[in-house]
């Protein structure tokens, strides 16, 4: 897309990334609805798993499927057989590797018979403490040009705490 940068995060602390990056797309989101313009158009982590239902695609970082289990939209032998699969994979949380992520998926898509779940961060060399993230420049241009006031100051908190990362 014209306009986009697409960078690899490394970090040190998940959790405050997790929150500091919820903080920033807070901010841009409620600017993006005055002005429709979002700077962040996307963020991966290393363990975030696409899974495909009747309604779409549904992203999830694997330790969540069981909050994930009641919002899918599939058969319950389908939802069964995810269910093996994620417990595996979420009882070996310690050793975790983004390889054993994809061999899970692998190995679960085959159980499953088809290809329902994804998993794009061992193709984009992802691993422990690092995020993928993608950014509209256009967009954060944009908004910088055209907001004052408060707005400006939501503008420049969403960026300082981007730029701890970026």
């Amino acid at each position: 897309m014209t306009g986009t940068v697409s960078k690899i995060i490394h970090f040190h602390d998940e959790e405050e990334f997790l929150d500091d990056m919820s903080a920033a797309m807070e901010r841009f989101s409620y600017l993006a609805s005055k002005y429709g313009h979002n700077p962040i158009e996307g963020v991966l982590l290393w363990d975030y798993v696409g899974v495909r239902d009747e309604e779409g695609i549904k992203i999830f970082r694997v330790g969540e499927f069981p909050y994930f289990e009641g919002t899918l939209k599939v058969d319950l032998e389908t939802l069964r057989v995810m269910e093996r699969y994620f417990d595996e994979m979420e009882s070996k949380w310690d050793e975790l590797r983004v390889e054993d992520i994809a061999y899970f998926v692998e190995m679960l898509n085959e159980a499953l018979g088809e290809e329902r779940v994804y998993y794009e961060a061992y193709d984009l060399g992802l691993d422990r403490n690092t995020a993928y993230i993608i950014l509209n420049i256009a967009n954060l241009h944009y908004l910088e040009s055209v907001l004052d006031g408060r707005d400006r100051e939501i503008f420049e908190e969403a960026v300082e705490l981007l730029m701890r990362y970026v």
